[in-house]
């Protein structure tokens, strides 16, 4: 779920590595002052589109307890991955032609089985949900047909849930418990590209969520 063209997109739907699974669950209670608002999140991007922060202001609350982002580094590895993917909350939908989403053409470990799948199944979404095998993955974990409608993932309602459910998914709060950048890069992204956009990233959520 990657953004730009530039940016690798192999993320097959594979178990979450043994080294990934926390010894042991925290409880789910969040800290306090973790209230993602609007204004906060145009602290982390000023250029992001009210729209899209409103959204993620909107639902976060609510989907953060079920994923257990509870706790202060788990939100900032989120928020700094979703403004990376999103390009500063301005898109949700990658970038490009039919040039780079060819490239994508035939890609198994997407599951890009069909002629025609690198573009209908690109990169859409606050994790910019790429392939048909994720497509198919996440819709039926929401109850959602992304697989046969896969523009749904651009409401940004089943976006910000796309999100969250990939996040529980891939559990992704382990990495983010040893405030390991690159693992949760490498988790939502398939490779490092764009990491040092995500550590800066970071560094400004956690100076904005303390």
């Amino acid at each position: 779920m990657t953004m730009k063209g530039s940016r690798s997109r192999g993320k097959p739907a594979t178990p979450v590595p043994a080294e990934d699974l926390p010894a042991e669950m925290p409880e789910a209670v969040a800290e306090p002052d973790l209230a993602v608002t609007v204004a906060r999140l145009a602290r982390l991007a000023p250029v992001g589109k009210a729209e899209i922060m409103a959204n993620i202001a909107l639902h976060f609350e609510r989907l953060a307890v079920q994923a257990e982002i509870t706790t202060r580094l788990r939100l900032c590895h989120f928020l700094a991955q979703a403004a990376h993917e999103t390009n500063r909350f301005r898109t949700l939908e990658e970038q490009g032609g039919p040039a780079q989403f060819a490239r994508y053409e035939g890609r198994a470990d997407l599951g890009n089985s069909e002629a025609g799948d690198g573009a209908r199944y690109r990169g859409r979404g606050v994790f910019q949900l790429t392939g048909r095998a994720n497509y198919r993955r996440y819709g039926r974990m929401l109850n959602v047909d992304l697989e046969g409608r896969p523009e749904l993932a651009l409401d940004p309602r089943i976006s910000i849930q796309i999100a969250f459910a990939y996040w529980r998914d891939r559990n992704l709060n382990a990495a983010a418990d040893r405030d390991d950048a690159a693992r949760v890069t490498q988790l939502i992204n398939g490779g490092a590209n764009g990491l040092a956009d995500r550590r800066q990233l970071l560094a400004t959520a956690k100076g904005i969520w303390i």
